[in-house]
């Protein structure tokens, strides 16, 4: 479905902001590829971009890749620009540079939905999803691209069904270049988590596509040249299980009728682990991860928060089970919640060790505008409004106690040691649970024999050479290559290495507490 036209024609340049460095983006994994330079294409954008009128002309520009040219703001009418909140200085800069070419500019996406004000400098705020407001900003576009004389803001009020959303313009990213390929089936999830912004934003009845629209994305993301992970960018994919059970049959026709050239991961409450019919169907297509928001061990902190369903299977007991179908568990972890105590570093760290998952994004609590949370810390004036600090939350426990158990958490769960001995028990106890298959011959051709070699030469040298711990990484390495699993070698060390760094980072003051912190940083690696 694409948007309607009045005959008009028009320049439009996307412009996706850089990403400030984070936990999740993995930026320190992208020196080990062989020319990875950002996380993932941007749904919102592409699929924009293929909303657009057809006689409509589009240009795409990721920062995270490179920035935009002089040469494409004077070739645009208007530019449209969409991101979450870590991103709300990159987009800021972007609207500036785009207003020295007397360019109007429209915001969209989550972070401007949840936080309007956030954005005064913009011509145009499109607050919610694909809709009526989106069909209103193209109308005005198309009588007028001078800028108004003063901020538009439009809020979609009739959303367009998910079953007649186009497939993104992927062909306009340069998807070889990402870390993982994205794609999105449903929005909205049912729960409701008090720190939690998706059911404010997207509700809490979750919208899907087609079975048949998901394997047209994937085929488009296969022919542009996606063959790694494509990762489900759903709120909750067990959100609907009614329909995620009628998409997985697709999904693994879909699979081997292509030789299983791509992995899938997804994000799941972790009550999928009583799912047996859910989980063994996503093994057959092929899920690797399931990124699961775990948030606490602590019972009575999970009442607290609404995240009773967390409990619907002892934690560890979820985690064992979700493994045993060949799925490695990655997890979000919260500290700073009203329930923590002075020892809660500790016994986050005794479930680190015993639960064995490798990757947990341990963040310091965020109160987000549009959440339960932020409405009861308003009541009880415990919002703080500083940006030096790494949380909007006045905490029961002390600031300067928490950020520091926090520091200590960050240290310890990431010794190199114990990110090492948490991978050798996924290749050991996880990994021989998946599928076994022969490689396809898709897959042997001296492109990708070239690029295995390119990011074994970088590992051995970044890492085996001249890393601090080449010692922890050379008797993982040994193994790996002894067991003939080179695979697994090159993916445990790229995310690895990204988290070993990234805590250093975080643990001396170099990096936020919180993805969504208010403290706003630069990004690590600007776009050149």
């Amino acid at each position: 479905m694409r948007a309607e036209s009045n005959g008009t024609s028009r320049k439009i340049l996307c412009v996706f902001p850089r990403y400030t460095s984070s936990f999740g983006t993995f930026e320190h994994a992208y020196p080990l590829t062989d020319g990875v330079r950002a996380f993932m294409p941007p749904q919102g954008l592409l699929l924009l971009a293929a909303y657009l009128p057809r006689e409509w002309q589009v240009k795409f520009v990721d920062e995270n890749l490179r920035r935009t040219t002089k040469e494409e703001f004077e070739w645009a009418e208007a530019v449209f620009v969409s991101g979450m909140h870590i991103q709300r200085q990159q987009m800021n800069d972007i609207c500036r540079r785009a207003h020295e070419f007397d360019l109007p500019v429209a915001l969209g996406g989550p972070s401007v939905s949840a936080c309007p004000d956030y954005y005064p400098s913009f011509d145009y705020l499109h607050v919610g999803e694909l809709g009526d407001a989106t069909n209103q900003l193209l109308e005005i576009l198309s009588r007028d691209t001078s800028r108004p004389e003063r901020q538009v803001v439009l809020t979609t009020k009739d959303r367009v069904p998910m079953t007649e959303f186009p497939i993104p313009a992927y062909e306009l990213a340069d998807v070889k270049r990402y870390f993982l390929g994205s794609i999105q089936y449903s929005s909205g999830c049912p729960y409701e988590c008090e720190f939690c912004d998706i059911p404010g934003l997207y509700g809490r009845n979750p919208r899907i596509k087609t079975p048949e629209q998901i394997i047209a994305e994937l085929d488009r993301l296969r022919e542009c040249g996606m063959t790694d992970t494509v990762y489900f960018v759903d709120d909750n994919f067990i959100g609907n299980r009614k329909a995620a059970l009628d998409l997985l049959p697709h999904l693994i026709e879909w699979q081997k009728k292509t030789g299983y050239v791509m992995r899938l991961a997804c994000e799941a409450t972790l009550n999928i682990a009583k799912r047996p019919e859910i989980l063994k169907k996503m093994r057959e297509a092929y899920f690797i991860t399931i990124f699961c928001g775990i948030e606490t061990p602590d019972p009575d902190a999970l009442k607290a928060m609404h995240k009773d369903h967390n409990m619907m299977v002892p934690i560890l007991e979820g985690v064992r089970t979700i493994n045993s179908y060949g799925m490695e568990v990655v997890s979000g972890i919260i500290m700073g919640l009203d329930t923590d105590k002075p020892n809660t570093s500790e016994a986050l760290l005794a479930f680190v060790e015993e639960s064995r998952i490798p990757l947990l994004t341990i963040n310091l609590l965020q109160a987000l505008p549009k959440t339960p949370l932020w409405d009861r810390l308003e009541r009880e004036g415990r919002l703080v409004d500083d940006e030096g600090r790494d949380s909007n939350v006045d905490f029961l426990l002390p600031y300067d106690e928490v950020v520091a158990s926090w520091k200590h958490a960050m240290s310890v769960a990431y010794e190199p040691e114990k990110v090492y001995a948490r991978f050798q028990y996924q290749c050991d106890e996880v990994y021989p649970h998946r599928l076994k298959m022969p490689v396809p011959d898709e897959m042997k051709t001296w492109a990708n024999i070239r690029r295995g070699l390119v990011m074994l030469r970088n590992i051995f040298w970044k890492v085996g050479v001249l890393g601090d711990y080449r010692r922890v990484f050379w008797k993982f390495a040994l193994g790996r290559i002894k067991r003939g699993d080179i695979e697994g070698l090159i993916g445990c060390t790229m995310i690895a290495h990204h988290l070993i760094t990234f805590a250093r980072a975080a643990t001396s003051g170099k990096q936020n507490a919180s993805n969504y912190s208010i403290r706003l940083r630069e990004a690590s690696v600007p776009a050149e």
